[in-house]
């Protein structure tokens, strides 16, 4: 039987303040897989959890708990530098994020390919005066067309944003408050209350 190519598994990601009596500031959870290449929308307003979902995917943030595998690999035991040979999240101006590690990298072991299964976009900077929408519109298709799960993560501020997801995404993850919830199509994501609130006078009518 094949592996999903992407398994979070009952992921959860803490953050708590004090020292002797911790109090959770935020917390993540996470419940997913995706078996076959395909673009994933992502929204939700800021400061949910968006931007650290794709570092636990991408073995850049430790989990509270869970585990995030790709094609069956565990990414968090991958050895730090070989990490973005299985997932690489691109952060904005497209820089690849740091990683964090909880063993010495000769305890981890080796990333079981040598190009990325997993990219991550985090809200690209699309310029609709540069032409440059156009070029990464067709670079993520090249990606799915390889066998690549690309995650899309937007916030529209503009009607063509809402095109651009509706158009180019498969399937949807938004995430507010910590808490991810997926939909298989963009109908489905703008039938959800919480993302008509979110997306206001850019919700598509009913």
């Amino acid at each position: 039987m094949n592996q999903p190519l992407l398994r979070v598994d009952n992921v959860a990601k803490r953050y708590q303040r004090g020292v002797f009596r911790k109090t959770t500031t935020f917390s993540l959870n996470a419940d997913f897989q995706i078996e076959e290449p395909c673009i994933v929308g992502v929204m939700g307003p800021n400061g949910s959890g968006k931007t650290t979902l794709f570092e636990l995917i991408t073995g850049s943030n430790l989990p509270s708990a869970g585990r995030v595998l790709v094609n069956g690999q565990d990414i968090h035991q991958v050895r730090t530098r070989e990490r973005d040979r299985l997932a690489v999240h691109y952060h904005q101006s497209y820089q690849v994020r740091s990683f964090q590690k909880s063993k010495p990298d000769f305890m981890l072991a080796h990333a079981g390919g040598n190009a990325p299964l997993v990219h991550l976009f985090d809200e690209p900077q699309f310029n609709t005066q540069d032409g440059y929408i156009g070029f990464m519109l067709d670079f993520f298709q090249k990606l799915k067309r390889s066998g690549k799960v690309v995650f899309l993560c937007l916030h529209p501020n503009e009607p063509y944003h809402i095109d651009i997801l509706r158009q180019s995404c498969e399937r949807f993850v938004f995430v507010q408050k910590g808490v991810v919830t997926e939909a298989p199509d963009f109908d489905t994501l703008t039938r959800d209350e919480r993302v008509r609130s979110y997306l206001g006078a850019l919700a598509p009518a009913c």
